[in-house]
């Protein structure tokens, strides 16, 4: 069979990229649309302008409910964001949803050949993969290894660990129809796009610094919670929990029996905080929070349990993150610190915005991390 492996996405390296004048990074979400255009001006990145648009009304549903759009009513919202963000280049980078790919590790032994490490992907990617290999796209990348700390290096009980046996290889699979949806959706928007991401490491690029012990991103979306284990700047896990914050404002809609958008507007308005009219509003939002922070601890636990590594931070990002309450929470939830990312820290913007940008960062960290990477 032939090798799959077309290295698609040119680089899981996260914080290389290329060297464009200006770029705009386009998000599209399964609730709405984000872009975020920068420039570079004296060696930096400096923001020009970002907007975001809801899909609701293009799917004929209420707003920040989940929608499932042809192309060309993509296409008809991607044209509205950037005519009223007032974006000027068509230069642009496009993130692809985690609900068309596969992100998983495998285990190689370490004494194999370079030249070999391609096709013994392909063949083991075969085993993790459910549908026919001719109809995705494979990457991937080496994993650094550990490094042993001062007591392992100086230990002769455990000199025999030190020597590493195996390697580690993160694999990145995405299917070939969504990479041909989103070449139309360029293709019909008039824009120039010179790769596609997805989209969870464009928002490790915009929250992260210079992290190197091991932390957790949790990105909340509207259809999904997407968890990201990443050590020094590579993803070492991934897992996605198919609950958002979509499903919430559904509750609280059928719970209290008001409209979606009601639900939307006192989820927003009061989060985890106690509501004086609506008393159980918090109580129906935290059975989701709950259920998210207990399918998280799982994932942590396994993970601690196969590597023997913990986390030392959580950052929270995504649309859903700025629930109110939620950190409160989660610093019950986890023995670890817990942070907001803000995405726009990452660019140069006008003081007066610095507020702004800081509330709204979680919700474009996509769209600014695909941005970053066109420009550094």
């Amino acid at each position: 069979m032939d090798n799959p492996i077309k290295k698609i996405f040119s680089n899981i390296n996260l914080f290389k990229g290329g060297d464009s004048e200006s770029v705009v990074g386009i998000d599209i979400g399964t609730s709405s649309i984000k872009v975020v255009e920068i420039k570079k001006k004296g060696g930096k990145a400096v923001l020009e302008t970002y907007g975001a648009i809801a899909l609701g009304s293009y799917a004929d549903v209420d707003v920040g409910r989940v929608t499932s759009l042809p192309v060309e009513k993509i296409v008809e919202a991607l044209k509205e964001v950037l005519k009223q963000s007032g974006v000027n280049t068509v230069s642009s980078a496009f993130s692809i949803p985690v609900q068309s790919s596969l992100i998983f590790t495998i285990t190689l032994p370490s004494q194999i050949k370079e030249s070999e490490i391609s096709s013994v992907v392909a063949t083991e990617a075969r085993k993790y993969i459910p549908i026919p290999m001719t109809e995705i796209s494979l990457d991937y990348f080496i994993l650094p290894q550990k490094e042993s700390s001062f007591e392992e290096a100086n230990s002769e009980e455990k000199s025999s660990l030190l020597l590493p046996e195996k390697t580690e290889v993160l694999i990145v699979a995405i299917q070939n129809n969504a990479i041909s949806k989103y070449r139309s959706i360029v293709s019909l928007s008039s824009l120039e796009a010179s790769f596609f991401e997805i989209e969870i490491f464009s928002s490790i690029r915009s929250n992260f610094e210079h992290e190197l012990s091991l932390v957790l991103l949790i990105d909340f979306g509207a259809s999904s919670t997407k968890l990201s284990l990443v050590e020094f700047g590579m993803v070492k896990g991934f897992h996605t929990i198919n609950r958002g914050g979509a499903d919430i404002s559904d509750s609280i809609s059928k719970s209290l029996s008001v409209s979606f958008s009601k639900a939307e507007e006192l989820k927003k308005e009061f989060g985890l905080f106690e509501n004086p009219t609506e008393k159980d509003l918090a109580d129906i939002i935290k059975v989701h929070v709950d259920y998210i922070f207990s399918e998280t601890n799982n994932v942590l636990l396994g993970y601690e349990k196969k590597y023997d590594r913990t986390i030392s931070k959580v950052i929270f990002t995504g649309g859903g993150s700025l629930l109110k309450g939620l950190k409160e929470v989660a610093s019950n939830n986890f023995r670890a610190e817990i942070e907001i990312g803000h995405s726009f820290s990452k660019v140069g913007a006008p003081e007066f915005l610095g507020k702004v940008l800081e509330a709204t960062g979680p919700e474009f960290a996509v769209a600014i991390g695909l941005a970053l990477r066109k420009l550094q």
